[in-house]
């Protein structure tokens, strides 16, 4: 099915489109709204925005992916609900940047490996990637990055948007959003190398 046929089915109230489109966007748009607003009320967030995607869908234009439209919507409504609950909305700075907890011996000033990351000890990437106790270590240090980094990193690697779409949702520089996902991918990598040490 195509992205118009999805719209057209979506507009003429087809439940089964509505299940599949719920089904294929909650979890990032999850990420987005817990981004901005934390988790308390990012599933309010994401409902209000389901509300607001099912109103705005007649005109909706194709300037962008209907999943770039409907995380911007996401992105919009949770800062929206930021303004009105008097907190500050910030998506990521130098600050986050500094406290990374990372050697810093491992990159030279260039940003390149000084330190290269030891090989992995599984023979092959199906075998890597079908052990239990490392898919756990690899989601807990997802669970540890800040908000932003998970969610640039789930929208990059797990959902494939571009960077400029990303930039777009959560209105972040370019520069910015390639540098928390070198940090949140690093991070994990590192993990998954302390895993490897055990």
């Amino acid at each position: 099915m195509t992205e118009q046929d999805l719209i057209e089915r979506l507009l003429n109230g087809d439940d089964i489109a509505y299940t599949q489109i719920v089904t294929e966007y909650q979890s990032s748009m999850l990420y987005v709204a817990r981004t901005i607003v934390g988790t308390a009320i990012a599933d309010e967030v994401v409902q209000e925005a389901w509300m607001s995607v099912i109103k705005a869908l007649p005109k909706f234009e194709g300037r962008s992916s209907l999943k770039t439209w409907i995380l911007r919507i996401v992105s919009n409504n949770a800062k929206s609900r930021l303004r009105k609950e008097s907190r500050h909305f910030s998506a990521g700075d130098s600050s986050d940047l500094e406290n990374l907890g990372m050697p810093q011996e491992r990159f030279s000033d260039n940003g390149h490996w000084t330190i290269p990351p030891s090989r992995w000890n599984i023979e092959s990437p199906d075998e890597l990637l079908t052990s239990n106790e490392l898919q756990t270590c690899v989601r807990l240090a997802i669970d540890k990055l800040p908000p932003i980094q998970q969610t640039i990193l789930s929208l990059r690697d797990m959902d494939g948007l571009s960077m400029e779409e990303i930039c777009k949702i959560l209105e972040i520089s370019e520069s910015n959003s390639r540098v928390l996902l070198h940090r949140a991918r690093t991070k994990v990598f590192l993990a998954i190398e302390k895993f490897q040490g055990n």
